[in-house]
């Protein structure tokens, strides 16, 4: 059956266009057994994509409605033959991720008219789909989804078991709290869609060769420059690799690598004979996350599949094959996926069985797709890794790929889903087979705030690791590199830490509070040694010349300044946001977040002088980074480097080299990074145990302690730091986030995305970062916000929070997001005013329930509480905590 529908498709794409009309009807009288003859290679092309699945041909399709004609798509099998053959169509938009909705839901809207445009059957029905939850925390994750479908404009609804089972007959609901229900969901052939994709785009001018294998692509001076497969060379400028479970071995095939975080694990699904009373085609697909199944209808029957807890990895070795054909069957492996299905429906017991489907499907590292430009060769493209939702996904990512193509910026945000949010050491096969064993069955699990990734871990450690760790260190990961949460203070129960992950008020609420209390009264320790490190220097002045066009404030600062500044594109959105010291006339230190270490090495090494006049070296590794926080740390400091830390001696922004007991070179900042005082301490790596202790050990009498980046993130948060890949973003500018200060408009030198700001400077912004204060909101009995919470103003949805957090000061949550003005009738924006913002009553949404919540445009104060900052600190009272 699923031969005959794979033939079918092949015969209603090629009857559809002309090209392959011709080429059969020029082979005929010859041999009705011979293959066609294939149409020679173009000796040179504008893009070539390598990959015939829903992802390559999705990528043709809108690059040639964006008007790219000289386009070649080579595919090594047939079109539609890897894994895009066996995808079990359906097409979800309750996603998580803000970014993954916005492509499903594009996907879905272009597949609903792709069959009128193309005249390719593509098995388009709405169905609607129904997510079941069988505990209250599931139903509060999928209550978290409505509230952002509802505010997309995507029809949906939390629905009682009794309703479930209404519009799915064959549910059993007797362990059900609840479901949402999407109407507008649907299902597909994943093949046909793919091969209309095709024909469209073989409609537009992009030539299609099936049978071409690639091997390599050339590069030269860091540029794409052709392919080579095994029917000759194209040249080239642009190349895509959409090569799916084979993308990551194509990048490493190249002469220089680029690294494709992906690996494939076996994916099972059961096909059925048509029940007696056959299902009727629109009936809703279900989603059974819990018990980790998914149900569609097929041809009357189901078909049926999931996410076992013990997922099978393979190709690890790097095998290959043209196409892929089903794999070995194995029922014992897929008997905990039966039998959750039989639960679910019982009525399918005595369902027989067509067959086991085994086929491979893709996983990245975090379970998002991989989209971008490589960091280290322009020009060379990627879209691969789609997680087993590659239909779902497909049309909106191709559109976003090849926006980034032509436009050179797609037109949303894709961070979260950039190629460049991973590093080489991602790419490491033995951690990628581990890591997608994990991933694998967290497609299912419920995925609640803050939880951790346990494969790969302690891959990147600062050289204080240990002895964190014997102080009761818990761990969290950002790009590979360890970073303390919070410490657990002796003679608490650890078990119970790790397994209360919840929605709710967590069980290191007052752990995290006690580490705000030292870092405002006394003196805390944070490690923060993964920040994102660069020197930048050159003979002459070309290093400041360099820095003043591609960074919004002014660099030309005495030495020993610090400048926080942006580095922004040409729409004059962050691409990062870091601070600089000058180190010496021809020398800049410059550090950024953690997840900067590729992107912004990247941004920088493209721009750089072609004459080899600067210099810039990645020295992320050399230095250990020690955040002191408080009132007591200039105590602290100046009694280990003999010298005065006062302000009128080192004052705000100011870096200098020092010895700190008896290391020397030791780069102290007067910065923190949350708006309390104190200072940050650039230790070189051989020195950083001795350089702790000795701060620990002097610490003591002003009642010194460990922290976290929770305790960090709860005071930026209410100090109204914005930091970049939470709050700021690609589309993000200074002005419309409260910066006007960190721009020099009249510094005397251009830079990147002047012309943008000075617009918004005249005309005004269309968005403002505004921070919240919940005010009805009980922190112990209600569900917490964590960010993606959507913002209503006067009853009109406005933006979501980008951040959130509990402020120990204020005694209230306290939730950064921004604000925008959407016309009533058109939905068209307008601008944002800061009457605008301050006139307005808001609410903020979490899970469907909505609280009060004050706006400010700058931080508040401390009125909402009656604590003060003591003048004296109680020694004792830290020493026994």
């Amino acid at each position: 059956a699923r031969m005959f529908l794979r033939l079918l498709s092949d015969v209603r794409w090629r009857a559809a266009n002309p090209k392959w009309r011709r080429m059969t009807c020029s082979q005929r009288g010859t041999s009705t057994t011979a293959e066609p003859q294939q149409a020679p290679l173009p000796a040179q092309a504008q893009v070539v994509i390598c990959g015939g699945g829903i992802m390559g041909t999705s990528v043709a399709y809108h690059l040639s409605k964006m008007g790219w004609k000289d386009i070649v798509l080579l595919e090594q099998g047939r079109l539609a033959a890897g894994t895009t053959r066996f995808c079990a169509g359906i097409v979800s938009t309750a996603r998580h991720v803000s970014i993954e909705l916005k492509m499903a839901d594009y996907s879905n809207k272009l597949y609903q008219q792709l069959e009128e445009e193309t005249g390719i059957k593509t098995g388009y029905v709405r169905t609607g789909s129904i997510s079941l939850a069988q505990t209250q925390d599931r139903l509060i994750s999928l209550k978290r989804v409505a509230s952002s479908l509802n505010v997309m404009g995507i029809p949906c609804e939390i629905i009682t078991p009794k309703q479930a089972a209404q519009l799915h007959p064959l549910i059993n609901i007797h362990d059900l709290v609840g479901a949402i229900y999407v109407p507008e969901d649907a299902v597909v052939s994943s093949a046909n869609v793919s091969l209309a994709l095709a024909t469209a785009a073989s409609r537009n001018g992009v030539q299609i060769h099936e049978r071409t294998s690639v091997s390599h692509v050339t590069i030269q001076k860091g540029r794409v420059t052709g392919v080579e497969t095994d029917r000759g060379q194209i040249g080239c400028q642009y190349f895509v690799n959409c090569a799916g479970q084979w993308a990551y071995e194509l990048g490493h095939s190249g002469e220089e690598t680029v690294n494709i975080p992906v690996h494939a694990c076996e994916h099972f699904y059961l096909l059925t004979h048509p029940l007696k009373e056959p299902l009727a085609s629109n009936i809703p697909t279900v989603v059974d996350p819990d018990g980790r199944i998914y149900i569609r209808n097929w041809q009357g029957g189901i078909l049926s599949g999931g996410f076992e807890k013990n997922p099978k990895p393979l190709f690890t070795e790097g095998r290959n094959q043209l196409e892929i054909h089903n794999l070995q069957e194995d029922w014992d492996h897929f008997e905990p996926l039966l039998s959750s299905l039989l639960r679910r429906m019982p009525d399918l017991e005595a369902l027989q069985i067509m067959q086991l489907v085994n086929c491979p499907e893709s996983f990245t590292p975090d379970m998002r797709c991989v989209m971008g430009e490589s960091p280290t060769v322009q020009g060379y493209f990627v879209l691969a890794g789609m997680n087993s939702a590659g239909i779902s996904y497909g049309g909106g990512a191709g559109k976003y790929l090849a926006e980034w193509m032509v436009n050179g910026y797609p037109s949303e945000n894709v961070w979260p889903l950039d190629l460049k949010r991973f590093g080489a050491l991602q790419s490491s096969r033995t951690f990628l087979r581990h890591r997608v064993m994990e991933v694998m069955p967290l497609m299912c699990d419920l995925k609640v705030p803050r939880w951790d990734f346990q494969t790969g871990r302690q891959l990147r450690t600062s050289p204080l690791y240990d002895r964190l760790d014997a102080q009761g260190a818990r761990w969290m990961e950002k790009h590979g590199f360890e970073r303390v949460k919070y410490f657990v203070p002796p003679g608490k129960d650890l078990l119970d830490l790790e397994q209360s992950k919840t929605f709710y008020k967590p069980d290191w609420f007052d752990i995290v509070g006690a580490e705000v209390k030292c870092c405002k009264e006394a003196v805390c320790v944070i490690d923060m040694s993964s920040f994102t490190k660069f020197e930048i220097s050159s003979t002459g002045d070309q290093a400041l010349e360099f820095l003043q066009y591609l960074f919004s404030n002014d660099l030309d600062v005495p030495v020993g300044h610090v400048v926080h500044t942006g580095m922004l594109n040409e729409k004059g959105g962050y691409e990062n946001d870091c601070s600089i010291a000058r180190l010496s006339k021809r020398s800049f230190f410059m550090i950024s977040p953690t997840d900067q270490q590729v992107h912004c090495w990247a941004w920088l090494k493209s721009r750089l002088p072609d004459d080899s006049s600067v210099t810039m070296e990645d020295v992320t590794w050399k230095y250990t980074a020690l955040n002191l926080i408080g009132p007591r740390a200039v105590d602290v400091l100046s009694e280990l480097s003999y010298a005065p830390m006062t302000a009128e001696h080192f004052p705000s922004l100011f870096c200098k080299e020092m010895s700190v007991g008896y290391a020397n070179g030791i780069r102290v900042m007067s910065i923190t990074h949350t708006g309390e005082p104190g200072f940050v301490l650039y230790i070189p790596i051989e020195y950083a145990l001795h350089v702790y202790n000795e701060v620990m050990n002097m610490g003591q009498k002003y009642g010194i302690r460990n922290a976290g980046y929770y305790a960090l993130r709860s005071l930026r948060i209410e100090k109204f730091f914005a930091f970049w890949g939470q709050d700021l973003d690609a589309f993000t500018t200074p002005m419309e986030c409260g910066r006007e200060f960190q721009v020099k408009l009249e510094k005397g030198i251009d830079f990147v995305g002047q012309e943008a700001l000075l617009e918004q400077k005249q005309h005004g912004v269309y968005k403002r970062f505004t921070m919240f204060i919940l005010e009805d909101h009980d922190t112990d009995m209600d569900l917490w916000p964590w960010w993606g919470e959507p913002i209503f103003r006067n009853g009109r949805y406005v933006g979501r929070t980008t951040s959130s957090a509990y402020s120990y000061t204020l005694e209230r949550h306290v939730c950064l997001g921004f604000v925008h003005n959407f016309d009533e009738k058109t939905g068209e924006e307008l601008l944002v005013t800061t009457d605008f913002i301050n006139q307005g009553e808001y609410e903020i949404d979490i899970a469907g329930q909505r609280f009060q919540a004050k706006a400010k445009l700058y931080p508040f104060s401390s009125l909402f509480t009656h604590r003060r900052r003591k003048d004296e600190v109680e020694l004792s009272g830290y020493q026994q905590e």
